[in-house]
């Protein structure tokens, strides 16, 4: 099951293997920790593992026509991974998707529904998304980071460290592949600082 989802997500994103690595962290961190993680308990502890995630819970919408991408036969378009115990949480949804359109038009649609959560940051040209390292900017404040496109596409992100939505767009032979994920991360700064 594992394999499905990792590929299913898109196994050639740079940006999805990190996310995956710090949910794995993260998972480490709370078994470590002694905090219960199967299912949900008194003290509202648990763990999401899902081949099936929605529009609604990746915070974005569906761009008109687009249709579910598999790699493989045997992939999933789709997926959520979500951890939580007492003020720790994590969560990832991810959907993989392609359309007919070029990437340019794809990229317009949802810069324009990335605008609600905040400034749209373009990582594939650090111009735009490189802060003055003598400003003080908050340390919610989301940024780059080492984030950067696949060669020949396109990355953006809106949102804050904690609550990040970001669109992966590539093309790929006569379609144009992208990704949508949402990632939520709380937790003490001692845990965030580990992650």
């Amino acid at each position: 099951m594992q394999k499905q989802l990792v590929s299913g997500a898109g196994r050639d994103s740079r940006v999805f293997q990190r996310v995956l690595m710090i949910g794995a962290t993260a998972f480490a961190l709370a078994t470590v920790a002694n905090r219960p993680v199967h299912g949900q308990d008194q003290t509202g502890a648990g763990i999401v593992i899902s081949a099936q995630a929605t529009a609604k819970e990746v915070g974005l919408p569906i761009y008109p026509g687009a249709k579910p991408h598999k790699d493989e036969k045997e992939d999933s378009p789709a997926t959520q991974l979500g951890l939580w115990g007492g003020s720790f949480g994590f969560k990832l949804v991810v959907l993989k998707m392609e359309s007919n359109d070029s990437p340019d038009k794809i990229a317009a649609y949802y810069q324009k529904a990335l605008a609600k959560y905040g400034t749209v940051l373009n990582c594939a040209d650090p111009s735009k998304t490189t802060t003055d390292k003598n400003k003080n900017t908050s340390s919610k404040q989301l940024d780059c980071g080492d984030d950067k496109p696949d060669a020949g596409g396109m990355l953006f992100k809106a949102g804050t460290k904690e609550k990040q939505h970001i669109v992966g767009i590539n093309p790929k032979g006569q379609v144009t592949v992208f990704q949508l994920l949402y990632i939520e991360a709380r937790g003490s700064d001692e845990e965030k600082k580990a992650l």
